[in-house]
């Protein structure tokens, strides 16, 4: 299996699949490269070069003990994209891999970036605190790593039906998408998680999204229960300069499962504009 090996020795998994134009997928909490299976597939199909990695301490990739912060996220990223060399690359980032997306653009430019899509993301702010009064207060998160810590096998089983909207009335259930999402989840380290929940939920993107120079396009699902939109995709959509925003009436936090089809296309005609 592909790997490199981070500065720091974190070893960091990858797909590498077909050749064009790059499409960079990264990947929310806590899950793995595999959660964009939908995308990849109809992209290298469509003949586009897709890669995914596999965040550190998740996945395949090393269960650091250090490092789980956006920073070092951005970070290791970069150092993907510099040892594939990829130029011109469309960088999908879906909620925590939203915010991994707009601070490595904001950390390291946009020299490599032809494209940006925020989906379901995290920016610019999750937390609520007085400048950023519509986020979430700090015990939802306290709440997270509660859950994490007692019994994590447990907690990511529950946090599937919210994560999908399995829990509105009327909704259709795929079983095989919420063990999906278990096992992807268990596969990564519980510290790195535990961690991620403080970069993902209070980790401030503001200035890293006024960097942003490339076309940038947010979507977002307005019924998302875990990233709500309120404080979310329409203020990121304000500060990136000339961003498109895509809102999606009824549409969960883990739309690119539930609603492929209608992500692809969106995707492939912003990709193409």
């Amino acid at each position: 299996m592909p790997f490199i090996t981070t500065r720091d020795g974190s070893q960091i998994f990858y797909k590498d699949w077909g050749s064009g134009q790059p499409i960079v997928f990264s990947h929310g909490w806590p899950l793995s490269a595999d959660d964009w299976d939908h995308q990849m597939l109809f992209f290298l199909a469509q003949g586009f070069r897709v890669i995914a990695h596999d965040r550190r301490g998740h996945g395949r990739s090393t269960q650091t003990w250090t490092g789980n912060e956006m920073d070092t996220y951005a970070d290791d990223l970069a150092e993907l994209t510099a040892a594939l060399d990829l130029k011109g690359a469309v960088h999908v980032g879906h909620s925590t891999g939203g915010g991994e997306v707009a601070r490595y653009l904001g950390r390291h430019g946009t020299q490599r970036v032809a494209k940006a899509v925020l989906i379901g993301a995290v920016p610019p702010l999750m937390l609520k605190t007085e400048a950023n009064p519509g986020g979430l207060p700090l015990d939802v998160f306290d709440g997270i790593r509660a859950g994490v810590a007692a019994n994590r096998a447990e907690f990511y089983r529950d946090i599937t039906l919210p994560f999908y909207g399995y829990n509105r009335p009327g909704a259709k259930v795929s079983e095989g998408i919420r063990q999906h999402w278990w096992l992807q989840g268990m596969m990564g380290g519980i510290k790195a998680h535990y961690d991620c929940v403080k970069a993902f939920s209070e980790t401030d993107f503001t200035e890293d999204l006024k960097k942003i120079d490339v076309p940038t396009l947010v979507m977002h699902g307005d019924d998302d229960q875990i990233v709500p939109i309120g404080a979310s995709a329409p203020r990121s959509a304000q500060l990136v300069k000339g961003a498109q925003l895509k809102i999606y009436p009824g549409l969960p936090h883990g739309l690119c499962a539930t609603h492929p089809d209608i992500v692809n296309a969106d995707l492939l005609a912003f990709i193409k504009s």
